[in-house]
């Protein structure tokens, strides 16, 4: 008999494409998720996956029940998520996955959400877009907050939140004196702290240097803006950061300078992306509440 278990371990498998990281995605160990993928296919009697010294892939016998359990588990995960949310309207866990420059903007909405609704605690997780997509379709996230860009709306919700504009957070003694603004071209000149070239931002960023045509000086990478924001206050180098987070910051840092960064004014849409099976969830109700969205 196939328990559904085993279905969500041969979906991770077809995944992931990879041995350790299914394992992991399903919360048990490389050896312990072997065995389980043997046992099911000893009891079916038919090879699931093609080996040799690493994955190469599903036989077809694999793929057919890959295609027919997908939607087993993912109604099973709705069902659990209703009967849990029956128990309470507005109390839980919030899963909520946001990438690094939208994390002051999740600190206030953590804030807020646990001021309208005591009995809900959030747990906010960093990451790529990339990697919030794939936690949140995999149901290890509740709701992310990434780039409206390039989600994945047959299977996530897209509810579009402000738009990312940039500004430079600089040293009083680096920036360009008399001025609000710095032009990409002058910011291109500047000691700079960016994001790794793993994360979308980055993509950006460096699309617009392109696009004008300077390569920029670049001092740190770093996977949290917030180590930018260090730097700048000692006065070691300058960090491109959103207006959002400009916004979130306590004070203007001592030290340094916000400037508006022109010639080109970029804009990019920030949004809400929830899984198409969760969208109705009293959670997500509840996040979408304190968002002030549209129902």
């Amino acid at each position: 008999m196939i328990e559904l278990r085993d279905l969500q371990f041969l979906a991770a498998l077809a995944q992931h494409r990879h041995f350790a990281r299914a394992a992991q995605a399903c919360g048990v160990s490389q050896p312990a998720f072997s065995t389980r993928i043997r046992k099911l296919e000893d009891r079916l009697g038919v090879a699931l996956v093609r080996r040799d010294n690493r994955f190469q892939g599903l036989t077809e016998a694999g793929e057919k029940l890959v295609q027919g359990g997908v939607p087993l588990v993912e109604g099973m995960r709705a069902l659990e998520h209703q009967i849990a949310s029956a128990k309470s309207i507005a109390s839980g866990r919030l899963r909520l996955g946001v990438i690094p420059t939208a994390s002051t903007y999740a600190g206030s909405v953590a804030a807020a959400l646990s001021a309208e609704y005591p009995e809900i605690s959030v747990r906010i997780e960093t990451g790529s877009s990339l990697a919030i997509q794939q936690r949140l379709i995999d149901g290890r996230l509740d709701a992310g907050v990434s780039y409206q860009e390039g989600a994945d709306r047959d299977m996530l919700h897209v509810r579009a939140l402000y738009q990312e504009r940039y500004v430079l957070l600089c040293p009083t003694a680096l920036a360009p004196r008399g001025t609000s603004t710095i032009t990409w071209a002058e910011a291109a000149h500047l000691p700079l702290v960016l994001l790794d070239p793993g994360m979308q931002n980055r993509r950006i960023v460096d699309k617009v240097f392109e696009d004008v045509g300077v390569v920029p000086q670049i001092f740190a990478e770093t996977n949290a803006l917030t180590s930018g924001v260090v730097m700048a206050s000692r006065g070691a180098a300058a960090v491109v950061i959103p207006q959002v987070m400009a916004e979130g910051l306590a004070a203007e840092l001592r030290g340094t300078v916000l400037l508006e960064m022109i010639e080109p004014a970029v804009e990019k849409s920030i949004a809400l992306l929830v899984p198409q099976l969760q969208k109705n969830a009293p959670l997500i109700a509840a996040l979408i509440a304190v968002l002030d969205l549209p129902s």
